[in-house]
């Protein structure tokens, strides 16, 4: 009587043999660098943790223009946003405040008025951070602060 052979069985499915050992080997060492990583911690916030924060350090920021009685002047500054703002013929003493929770905050203050004097004033949490005057026609003036 003829013994069955597992040789030629082995002989044709070799190729499939070693591919199920190489993705069994694969798929567990996936399974143990998710282990080592920590991909499976699932931890999470509450949807509503943005909420929570509170500003902290707030800056109190004041632009001030000024300049003869009853002069007007054309007014740039950067907001505390660092938006770019004219005012255009603004009567003058001029005042700008706001309060931000930035960081940092970027002062610049250019103005040209239609007097003789004009000066221009930055204040930020009640310091006096530039300030300057200038006396000539038509007078240009720039305040700036890069501290804040």
């Amino acid at each position: 009587m003829k013994r069955p052979s597992f040789f030629p069985l082995v002989r044709r499915g070799w190729m499939v043999l070693v591919a199920v050992v190489v993705v069994g080997a694969a798929a567990f060492c996936v399974y143990r660098l998710h282990g080592i990583f920590g991909s499976s911690d699932t931890t999470s916030t509450s949807s509503d943790a943005a909420e929570d924060i509170v500003p902290f350090n707030p800056k109190d920021v004041v632009y001030e223009v000024f300049g003869a009685p009853g002069a007007v002047a054309t007014i740039n500054y950067l907001d505390v946003n660092a938006v770019p703002v004219q005012v255009i013929d603004a009567p003058l003493p001029w005042r700008y405040q706001a309060t931000t929770t930035e960081p940092a905050v970027i002062a610049d203050l250019r103005a040209q008025g239609n007097g003789d004097t004009l000066g221009c004033r930055i204040l930020i949490d009640g310091e006096l951070k530039d300030e300057r005057i200038a006396n000539a026609v038509s007078a240009y003036i720039f305040c700036l602060d890069k501290s804040g």
